[in-house]
């Protein structure tokens, strides 16, 4: 009985750790001035600081709402831009 219990309880516990990691991710508010740290970066071959790859990891829900955006989709989709999201191994998204 005390196993069963247990293990229902663990199993609350990562429910509850996925759904408020999914609300974090979803809370990101998309401005690209967030991705500053890599315009260096991207505008040479320079690679990534840590605080790029950060930036980028955080803005990662927003790619698409920026690849989808004129103005900046050639800067997001540039091949050194693709270059830096490889350095931080952050998945280009499929938009």
């Amino acid at each position: 009985m005390r196993s069963i219990t247990y293990t229902s309880l663990c199993a609350a516990a990562i429910v509850v750790m996925i759904l408020a990691g999914s609300q974090a991710a979803m809370a990101v508010t998309c401005q690209v001035t967030q991705l500053a740290p890599c315009a260096s970066a991207i505008s040479s071959s320079s690679p990534p600081t840590p605080q790029c790859c950060a930036k980028l990891k955080e803005q990662r829900p927003c790619l698409c709402q920026y690849m989808k955006n004129p103005n900046l989709k050639a800067y997001v989709s540039s091949p050194n831009a693709k270059k830096v999201a490889n350095t931080c191994r952050v998945p280009i998204p499929k938009c």
